[in-house]
């Protein structure tokens, strides 16, 4: 049996799985308010109290926040976490903390495929390392790398690297983004929540694109992000189509930027909240246009596949696989 979680800000996931040759199944699953405890280890505490005696061979949970020499500070959380003692506090042999991109990357490998959207067929080469992004809350990257046997999770904090602005509308978005928030502007400042909607606040302050009374409307009364997906989403407003449509763009353009760093001949993979919302722009060719204008590289990046999940338990899925990896070691 092995104990895994999705450990985030808000929401704390833990679940049993168990192995057999067949492979994991899916056992129990329970959600929690992490504001609400005082550790991880209390949750598990509560967890187990209703499994006694159950013994567990690996536990693995992946964490919002980064890892070092097996511990982690959590973000947005007062939580410290250590592998040793989230091994004793869950009674299994092996313990692990994954940073919540690898998690969610080395999950990526295990997404049943109908869960899967294509966004470009290209052709997977055996072995190649993958690219992995995923817009939400924030901007997660990572990687997955392959030593010749078996890929592993890489975690990274590409997300805040600098936003390379392609053209002249990206270069005032930029200059539009560094009054508000200062000199050094990440992609993540775009490619978020609440990226998109400082994106929209740009557009709409460059007065190309006049909102219509329904967007003016809704925006007194409703939260902006779902009523400018919306609108864009049908192409009802101008302004909020735009937004969308740039959103696609600048995400393909970074999720293309990743995979020329990995050379990603694997494939790219994408995560997150945000893709599937836009679901219907994700596969409309604004991703695949900012993905594909690498100049020289243009034509490789064609032959890339990408893929984004529609899973979002994906995450949970890494961890109890690399559980299983752990158990395995023992074996």
């Amino acid at each position: 049996m092995l104990l895994v979680g999705d450990i985030g800000g808000t929401k704390t996931l833990l679940a049993t799985f168990r192995a057999d040759a067949a492979g994991l199944t899916l056992v129990r699953r329970e959600s929690y308010s992490s504001g609400a405890h005082r550790s991880l280890e209390e949750i598990i505490a509560r967890y187990r109290a209703s499994l006694p005696g159950e013994a567990f061979e690996a536990c693995c949970f992946g964490v919002a926040g980064p890892i070092r020499e097996g511990r982690c500070k959590v973000t947005n959380l007062p939580w410290e976490m250590d592998e040793a003692s989230l091994a004793v506090a869950c009674g299994a042999k092996r313990g692990k903390l994954l940073n919540d991109l690898e998690a969610m990357a080395y999950g990526m490998l295990f997404v049943q495929p109908h869960k899967l959207l294509s966004l470009n067929a290209g052709t997977t080469v055996r072995g190649g390392h993958c690219a992995v992004i995923a817009a939400g809350t924030g901007l997660g990257e990572a990687f997955l790398t392959w030593d010749g046997e078996q890929y592993h999770p890489m975690a990274s904090e590409g997300g805040h690297t600098d936003f390379g602005p392609r053209n002249d509308l990206e270069i005032d978005l930029l200059k539009f983004l560094q009054a508000r928030y200062g000199s050094h502007v990440s992609y993540e400042r775009i490619l978020s929540g609440a990226g998109f909607h400082d994106l929209f606040q740009f557009l709409r302050s460059t007065g190309r694109y006049v909102p219509t009374d329904e967007l003016l409307r809704r925006l007194e009364s409703e939260e902006p992000q779902p009523v400018i997906s919306e609108l864009g989403l049908s192409g009802r407003d101008p302004l909020c189509a735009k937004t969308v449509d740039l959103f696609c763009e600048i995400y393909g353009a970074e999720a293309g930027n990743l995979a020329l760093k990995c050379v990603g001949l694997g494939g790219v993979f994408l995560g997150g909240g945000i893709g599937p919302r836009l679901q219907a722009a994700m596969t409309g060719g604004a991703f695949l246009r900012g993905f594909c204008d690498k100049g020289r590289f243009s034509n490789h990046m064609r032959t890339l596949p990408v893929r984004m999940t529609l899973d979002p338990e994906t995450p949970l899925l890494g961890a109890a696989n690399y559980a299983l990896r752990l158990s395995l070691l023992g074996a």
